[in-house]
């Protein structure tokens, strides 16, 4: 199973989509798309999806957003419980696409990171 937290307004996420959808999954696996602006990940997903991404939460976060600056989130005396929080209340600070195969995830900016999701591929 393939998962894919999307945002179709996004032109990186969509072009991960279809680099999926066209490039990356020969074998058709089941792909599963997730609006996460519609449907918003729990806190306990998103440390999930930090723990396969392997990266700090900062590096989830979209330091560009509004939001960002309105919450202070640059402020470095946050925790990452704090962060999570702050992500699952507002989705839209999500980085994206954040692509989910066999345990591990890597967020598709530029959307070529996907490959690295399909080792078979990189050969």
């Amino acid at each position: 199973m393939i998962t894919v937290y999307h945002n179709p307004r996004c032109s990186k996420s969509r072009g991960a989509c279809e680099l999926i959808s066209d490039v990356y999954n020969p074998s058709n696996e089941p792909v599963e798309v997730v609006e996460y602006l519609r449907t918003s990940p729990s806190v306990a997903q998103l440390k999930e999806l930090n723990q396969m991404l392997g990266c700090p939460v900062r590096e989830m976060i979209r330091d560009s957003e509004a939001i960002y600056k309105e919450l202070g989130l640059a402020d470095a005396s946050l925790t990452d419980d704090q962060l999570y929080e702050a992500i699952a209340a507002n989705p839209i600070l999500l980085q994206r696409p954040i692509v989910v195969r066999n345990g591990r995830a890597v967020i598709g900016r530029p959307p070529e990171n996907v490959k690295a999701l399909f080792p078979d591929l990189a050969k």
